[in-house]
């Protein structure tokens, strides 16, 4: 194992380094919390399919295959369809508005007063979201080390929060291309040929499983609904998401990068179960379907190229949770905090102070997570609850903002107030992996929306003409620096 640890060593050291690189170039609050709002279509991409495929995506994407076939892509594919949808249909008027927060654009197209309790909603949903990524070191350094769970969290989640909190977003923009590049090589180019020689082939590995295995449609037909419901929309309202569209050059890069991004996501689908089919046929007694990623990458990989598919499982890891952190902090200091203590106010603290602010958020937020983490054991649970609050709360007053303008801030209000508290209680009544708590809070959610949109004044006529202004781009918020664009 000394090859695959000098591996691993090797690639968390360039993790640190980078991000004390990322520091040097950190130099306002634009720099720090989306790039500068430069990056090219290369990086772009890269970047975008780095936050969207983490922990969940590989383990438990490979997990899914081991347990029901190749239908068990349903999950991460429905991640990159819902990338495709908002890279085709909003990404350019998204990154039009210039701002640093979802609760920013709820602010900006009704008028104020929607951003506290919003960004509670966001707030929660990524903190959850930090949490299962960071859990998912326990499982990656079990099979390194052997290292204890608590140990393994502490680790991995310090590693992140370091690179992090030195450089915010440009840290985390060039950590993840790298982590692209080397989850691209570990899973899709070694791992994906390697586990299906070891399983004898497609023609062995039909002949030893049962059909529905081979069946596009096995995991089922409310499985996959639901997926669509939470994963699906969920890709097109996440803080997390958003942060990285406001890092785009222009709107062209945030349309065609992000789709490139997406149709990545749906070749790592159908990788990520392959994998975990031509697993069931070699381990198929596994006590958990979850340990099939590192079972097959223990017992059949070679050396050197083991401590490859390892990295690029911390990779997959890392990358959703450094963004999922500094969507955080962003929400928990701008969204939160700074509107609590009255400093409200879009071009308010573009100087070192506000890059200072931000970092120590990303520095305490870490530390929440990884204590969370710690507390919590149950991925799917966590991350269950993290997509239901944010489809349920906040995906009607978004996508109801972008498409109809009759919605009123009262409306917006209803929505996050009714679809937030009927998830959490239709969770507490029918259990918190259940469907109906998605369902209902969403229906419900609508229909506060709806009714009380209408019930109520029309949002003020200058409003709607300066969010028209702010989505065609003609009241941009200017670039920090005339900095070269980066490819």
């Amino acid at each position: 194992m000394a090859v695959d640890y000098t591996v691993i060593v090797v690639y968390l050291a360039g993790m640190l380094a980078m991000g004390w690189w990322g520091m040097r170039r950190a130099k306002s609050k634009s720099d720090f919390l989306v790039a500068g709002r430069r990056l090219g279509p290369v990086m772009y991409s890269g970047t975008m399919a780095a936050i969207v495929l983490g922990g969940a995506s590989t383990i438990g994407g490979v997990g899914l295959g081991y347990q029901y076939g190749l239908s068990g892509a349903w999950m991460v594919f429905t991640i990159g369809l819902g990338l495709l949808a908002l890279s085709v249909f909003f990404s350019a008027r998204i990154a039009r508005l210039k701002v640093y927060t979802v609760s920013e654009m709820l602010d900006l197209r009704y008028g104020g007063r929607a951003g506290v309790i919003s960004g509670v909603v966001m707030w929660a949903y990524t903190l959850m979201l930090a949490v299962t990524s960071t859990i998912a070191y326990a499982t990656i350094f079990d099979v390194l080390f052997d290292m204890n769970r608590t140990l393994a969290i502490i680790l991995g989640g310090s590693i992140v929060v370091a690179y992090s909190t030195l450089g915010g977003m440009w840290s985390i923009t060039l950590t993840d291309m790298v982590q692209f590049v080397v989850k691209t090589i570990g899973v899709l180019l070694l791992l994906l040929p390697i586990a299906v020689v070891k399983a004898g082939g497609f023609s062995a590995m039909k002949a030893k499983l049962p059909t529905e295995y081979f069946d596009p449609l096995g995991i089922g037909g409310e499985t996959i609904f639901t997926y669509v419901l939470i994963y699906t929309f969920g890709m097109l309202i996440g803080q997390d998401i958003w942060q990285r569209v406001f890092t785009a050059r222009d709107d062209r890069t945030a349309k065609w990068g992000g789709t490139v991004a997406g149709t990545y996501c749906l070749v790592y689908a159908l990788a990520g179960a392959v994998i975990g089919t031509a697993a069931k046929v070699m381990y198929p007694k596994l006590p958990s379907a979850d340990t099939a990623f590192a079972t097959i990458v223990k017992d059949e990989l070679p050396v050197g190229v083991r401590g490859l598919v390892l990295a690029a499982a911390l990779a997959a890891v890392m990358s959703t949770s450094s963004g999922a952190l500094i969507a955080c902090a962003t929400v928990a200091n701008n969204d939160i905090w700074s509107r609590l203590r009255g400093a409200v106010g879009r071009d308010a603290g573009e100087d070192h102070d506000e890059v200072k602010g931000n970092r120590a958020f990303i520095l305490i937020m870490g530390i929440v997570v990884i204590c969370t983490a710690i507390a919590l054991n149950n991925v799917v649970e966590a991350l269950t609850v993290a997509y239901n609050l944010l489809v349920g709360g906040l995906l009607v007053p978004i996508l109801g903002g972008l498409l109809w303008k009759r919605g009123t801030v009262h409306g917006a209000l209803a929505s996050v107030v009714v679809g937030g508290v009927a998830v959490i209680g239709l969770m507490a009544t029918y259990g918190i992996l259940a469907n109906e708590p998605v369902y209902y809070g969403l229906l419900l959610s609508l229909a506060a929306y709806v009714i009380v949109s209408l019930a109520t004044p029309a949002t003020d006529a200058a409003v709607l003409a300066t969010w028209r202004e702010r989505l065609a781009g003609r009241d941009a918020e200017p670039l920090s620096e005339p900095v070269p664009v980066h490819q």
